[in-house]
């Protein structure tokens, strides 16, 4: 059975001492998550080390880093490589999130370079994919994200692929207070499953989890989870607040 998780995407947000009180306080809810349940939480990097311990002792929870380089080590000042982040017991990192598409121009080949490198340090890479506005209003969206899986995913091998979580983000409900109507979600991760299972056959395709990640909330969690294919969300702004982000977490 593939996992369902919810994972925290705080971005360039938050203090030291508000992050260790958000996680404290969603630590405090007392959730009680089955086997096949996670919750990942993605604080900016100089707070890595801070959530790892804070969520050491509590089943089912693990840490994630936003973004890594694209090259193993050298004179690349302000990178943060993917040993480095093994090194500190990091679980995940985000790659290829739209923001870094957009604002970094970062490439298909350059994501590809990515993952290997996250693989290769025994990290587990949470791989975004998604279109644009305009993209979407000329029904080119599955055309869009066939594209982005081809270029960074495909070229690995079955078995690295069951070490990938997708996240499959529409860049028009990204902090714009749109949301993808759950038959949207769910028409898109069955485009993305089908196209996973057209590559490296159904079984495999099965096991892979694939999170919606566009202005998720406790009010549309319930929702979006049912879609056969939605396996949880990665979440942006509802994950600053305990409150939000626990009320999601129960859902799946």
């Amino acid at each position: 059975m593939r996992k369902k998780i919810v994972a925290a995407n705080w971005k360039m947000n938050l203090t030291v001492s508000e992050g260790e009180r958000l996680v404290q306080d969603i630590l405090d809810a007392g959730l009680r998550l089955a086997e096949d349940r996670e919750v990942i939480i993605c604080p900016p990097f100089p707070y890595l080390t801070q959530t790892r311990n804070q969520i050491r002792n509590y089943p089912h929870f693990y840490v994630g880093a936003q973004n890594c380089a694209s090259e193993k080590s050298g004179a690349y000042t302000g990178e943060v490589s993917a040993a480095m982040l093994h090194s500190i017991a990091v679980d995940y990192v985000i790659l290829g999130h739209s923001e870094r598409r957009e604002y970094f121009q970062e490439s298909g080949e350059l994501l590809r370079k990515k993952i290997s490198l996250v693989l290769e340090n025994g990290l587990k890479p949470l791989f975004c994919c998604g279109e644009p506005l305009e993209i979407r209003e000329s029904e080119g969206q599955q055309q869009y994200v066939q594209r982005q899986l081809e270029e960074s995913l495909f070229p690995f091998s079955e078995q690295e692929l069951s070490r990938i979580v997708i996240a499959y983000e529409p860049i028009w409900a990204i902090g714009t207070g749109r949301t993808a109507t759950p038959e949207q979600a769910q028409q898109m991760h069955a485009y993305i499953r089908g196209a996973i299972a057209e590559r490296y056959g159904n079984e495999a395709a099965l096991q892979v989890t694939i999170l919606y990640g566009g202005s998720c909330k406790p009010d549309n969690a319930a929702e979006l989870f049912a879609c056969p294919d939605v396996d949880g969300a990665l979440v942006g702004g509802a994950s600053l607040k305990a409150e939000s982000f626990v009320g999601i977490i129960r859902h799946i």
